[in-house]
């Protein structure tokens, strides 16, 4: 029974996507064979899936909505155009949080690697072994 109450979510999403699934199709006027063939996926699958059995992995879901010819985001939205995303603030890349990869840090980091090519393999590990040191405390 608990079991049960914490699957019940997850058998209500895949009910969800199995019917908008099962409503483009008809709605394109497609049966599950034309679908079989189109996909490759069983037509026993594609029943299990409409039905809410089977929760599909998103690999399938791309080739579900290429075959009823429909752009991904129609088998979760209901809508002709897609959902308006949330104005979330931009995320920095790796680029802007990697110290030394512009500007005066950059050139920083190149005149120490040169530097560093210079120098014998003993002192470049002393070197290290000392910065190590120095950013642990």
């Amino acid at each position: 029974m608990f079991l049960q109450a914490l699957l019940a979510p997850c058998n209500i999403t895949a009910m969800i996507i199995g019917e908008r699934i099962r409503l483009l199709r008809e709605s394109k006027k497609l049966s599950q064979g034309d679908i079989e063939k189109r996909t490759g996926l069983l037509r026993c699958y594609i029943s299990r899936v409409e039905n809410g059995h089977t929760v599909p992995a998103i690999e399938t879901l791309e080739k579900l909505a290429r075959a009823m010819e429909v752009p991904l985001y129609q088998l979760f939205y209901d809508g002709e155009e897609p959902p308006e995303l949330p104005n979330l603030p931009k995320r920095k890349s790796a680029d802007d949080i990697a110290w030394g990869s512009t500007g005066k840090e950059a050139r920083f980091l190149g005149r120490f690697r040169r530097l560093l090519g210079r120098i014998e393999e003993a002192d470049r590990r002393l070197l290290l072994y000392m910065a190590q040191k120095m950013a642990n405390r």
